[in-house]
């Protein structure tokens, strides 16, 4: 038993909290709103420490060998050689990473890592069971943080067709390539892109889309490792091909749309538009093959405005669409409102505490604990909820379990303090302060939703 304590005791260090918590923020919440050099690197830093302290915690008999394989493993990652594992893995697994050879600047953690735990090996962690499932649960959240740190890829799609022009291609296997289709025209290649794979967008919009587009043909010149070239911008080149949507008839600038497009399918236009350098322009009209209906649909900059739908030009609906400018403004002001929701209920707690004091909820240990507790997860339901009001929730399912680690670890002692030292007035104080916490939690996300958006 002690040499399981002796074991899961450095899972437990102040330094090994603080670099794992220090990961998860910067993962979930750092690295979305700022997405800068100092983010990329503080993800290495801190995992390099954590990483082999926790693996040696598992196989102590091997511990240098952990520590040696760590830095191993590391240096491979981040070199180009990885490049063909990934791609043999990608299918089956959501990986990604970068090629940054400034990554290694975090080796040395490892060695501080090893004296660290070298230095502290004499410790005791004693053999309290709150001590042993401490340990447990802060091992959960290291596996998940390891889980969750390659962040998922995501697919955009195009609602208007999609195009770049290409010179002198050699690529031989057309069909290799799921996400595009190639059209040979003597020596041009059109690709036609069906979709990008893509990291997490702030917003699912248009303004992200237009992210997309940007440099479009110089990444799939990329994705397709070809020799060709770019078409030089300025030129002129009109062009029809044929797919399975319909006849499109294409007119190039350089490499990028930039005109009119009309798709021809048994002889009608099905979709009419101009494009501006690769975005989409003006007004397009996108026609039902079968019935009489259509939609016009007005884009500014490349993002929608404005969708009218007809049926036999009759018009049936329109609906406004926001804009990133749009987006932003209102997100100010759910954030003005969640402020003044907090001052509200700090008022609220205030008054409740001027008007029992010196009195206070009597509770019983049990109880009290049990508030600390569940406290947290209650937190999150409310924040869970007030971002669905919002309609700002787009967590996947390692972001919401990184939420729900980083409430717990935040609340708790909060609740802790609040429960054996400042002490409840009221029942209803229990309701408030757990409010009061979500509404912070959300003021904090929706801070970091502005930043993000902003950028």
């Amino acid at each position: 038993m002690q040499n399981m304590n002796n074991r899961l005791k450095n899972l437990l260090s102040p330094l090994f909290i603080f670099f794992l918590v220090l990961l998860i923020i910067n993962d979930f919440f750092l690295k979305p709103a700022f997405h800068n050099w100092f983010t990329g690197k503080l993800s290495d830093f801190c995992g390099l420490f954590i990483f082999p302290i926790f693996w040696s915690a598992i196989f102590p008999k091997q511990k240098i060998w952990v520590f040696i394989s760590t830095a191993i493993l590391f240096t491979f990652w981040k070199s180009e050689f990885a490049s063909v594992i990934i791609q043999l893995i990608k299918p089956y697994f959501s990986i990604g990473r970068t090629v940054d050879l400034s990554d290694l600047m975090a080796l040395p953690m490892i060695l501080f890592a090893w004296m660290y735990q070298k230095n502290d090996s004499r410790q005791s962690m004693g053999t309290a069971l709150m001590s042993r499932l401490g340990a447990y649960f802060v091992g959960v959240v290291a596996i998940f943080s390891f889980c969750a740190t390659s962040q998922q890829k995501y697919i955009q799609s195009f609602d208007q067709p999609q195009y770049v022009l290409l010179r002198n291609p050699i690529i031989q296997n057309l069909s290799s390539y799921g996400e595009f289709e190639f059209y040979k025209k003597d020596s041009l290649l059109v690709v036609k892109i069906n979709s990008l794979n893509i990291s997490k967008p702030v917003r699912n919009d248009d303004y992200n889309k237009n992210l997309s587009l940007k440099n479009l043909d110089k990444k799939v010149l990329y994705e397709i490792a070809d020799s060709a070239s770019l078409v030089s911008s300025g030129k002129i080149t009109v062009v029809t091909v044929n797919t399975e949507q319909g006849i499109d008839s294409l007119r190039f600038n350089g490499g990028r749309l930039d005109g009119r497009f009309v798709r021809m399918k048994k002889g009608k236009p099905t979709i009419e538009g101009f494009y501006k350098m690769g975005f989409e322009d003006s007004t397009w009209v996108i026609r039902d093959t079968i019935g009489n209906g259509k939609v016009m649909q007005t884009f500014v900059n490349g993002e929608t405005t404005n969708i009218k739908h007809y049926n036999q030009d009759k018009l049936k609906s329109s609906s406004k669409i926001n804009t990133r400018s749009d987006i932003i403004f209102n997100t100010y002001i759910q954030l003005a409102i969640l402020i003044v929701c907090m001052g509200g209920i700090v008022f609220w707690l205030y008054k409740n505490y001027r008007n029992t004091a010196p009195e206070h909820l009597k509770l019983e240990l049990l109880w009290k604990l049990l508030i600390c507790f569940l406290a947290p997860m209650f937190v999150w339901l409310l924040y869970f909820g007030i971002r669905l009001l919002l309609m700002n929730y787009d967590q996947d399912i390692f972001e919401t379990l990184a939420t729900v680690i980083f409430i717990f670890i935040a609340v708790f002692p909060l609740m802790f303090i609040i429960v054996f030292w400042i002490k409840l007035r009221k029942e209803i104080d229990i309701l408030l302060y757990c409010l009061l916490f979500a509404i912070l939690c959300s003021t904090w996300a929706t801070y970091v939703t502005i930043e993000a958006l902003s950028k």
